[in-house]
């Protein structure tokens, strides 16, 4: 979250060759012990987004003590709102487990801002209001945290020339000592590709940085409905999944499970992770000339955030 661009510059760079096409699932018998994560383990932790509970969810920039916390071309709003507008709101919805769900908009404001410490409320490109929300602060408190399990969320995207939705996971430690953290993007996508995204570990700074990623085909339309994105957070590991299945990494050509380098230190530390919503705008692609009417609000919706252990 250093610059104009992003979370540690997109990661794209070093990621790239990652690989943008594969199969979904691994047949072998050792994936089909993966295959149900929740299989022997207990809901511990939920929200069904019937309400938005402040006292879990903290709402704005990335907490973060090395730089204000936005990334990207939109702002992050506070729980009151920026510029007039809100981006959160709790809506009734058919499709949702509940029949209602977060809905966290992203709005084009088209004029100068004046959002504390944002770097484009001058830039016009960059004069949009959109929603982020997670369980910490930035003066490290966790309201809510966890240092093992799999942890899920059912999410519906926007398709969308600029948004970026992400459902990410980052150790405590990292907001008052960001010289080094750990990230596990559980599912980052872009609003022009419905049937593709990409999944990331990244253990930032050294000694020993260490990054592992993939992009993830799937057999659906994430704008057109619903999905399961999760990740099972072991002593030492993470695995991805998709819709309870594990992903593939393209680079492998077997299920995404990497090794969480720093797990020794995460438990020295007695350190735990903690979710992290977003509908973020990528600055890395042409700006739309002109951009559509109707791409001056766009929203992605949540259903619910589940932790087992």
């Amino acid at each position: 979250m250093t610059t104009l661009l992003s979370r540690r510059l997109f990661a794209v760079g070093a990621l790239a060759s990652a690989g943008l096409a594969g199969g979904l699932v691994w047949r072998s018998k050792a994936s089909e012990r993966l295959e149900d994560p929740t299989s022997g383990r207990a809901l511990i932790f939920e929200d069904n987004f019937t309400k938005l509970d402040w006292s879990t969810w903290n709402a704005g920039p990335k907490p973060t003590t090395s730089d204000p916390g936005f990334y990207g071309r939109s702002a992050f709003a506070r729980d009151s709102g920026e510029e007039g507008f809100n981006p959160y709101a709790i809506v009734d919805d058919p499709n949702a487990s509940d029949g209602k769900a977060l809905e966290v908009a992203a709005k084009h404001i088209g004029q100068p801002m004046k959002v504390p410490h944002y770097y484009g409320n001058e830039l016009a490109e960059f004069q949009w209001v959109s929603g982020n929300i997670q369980t910490a602060k930035r003066d490290g408190t966790i309201m809510k945290g966890w240092r093992r399990g799999y942890f899920e969320a059912r999410m519906l995207f926007p398709g969308h020339p600029l948004t970026w939705p992400a459902f990410w996971m980052m150790n405590g430690r990292s907001i008052l000592h960001p010289q080094t953290s750990i990230e596990i993007d559980v599912v980052e996508h872009k609003g022009w590709e419905p049937t593709l995204y990409g999944a990331y570990l990244h253990e930032w700074g050294q000694p020993g940085e260490h990054n592992e990623g993939t992009g993830v085909p799937t057999p659906v339309d994430m704008t057109a409905g619903y999905c399961r994105y999760g990740v099972l957070v072991t002593d030492t590991e993470c695995t991805i999944y998709f819709e309870r299945k594990p992903i593939i990494d393209t680079r492998t050509g077997k299920p995404a499970v990497w090794t969480i380098t720093r797990s020794a230190q995460l438990d020295a530390d007695q350190d735990v992770f903690w979710p992290v919503l977003t509908l973020a705008l990528r600055s890395d692609v042409p700006y739309p000339q002109p951009l559509s009417p109707t791409d001056t609000l766009t929203r992605m919706r949540v259903d619910y955030f589940r932790v087992y252990s």
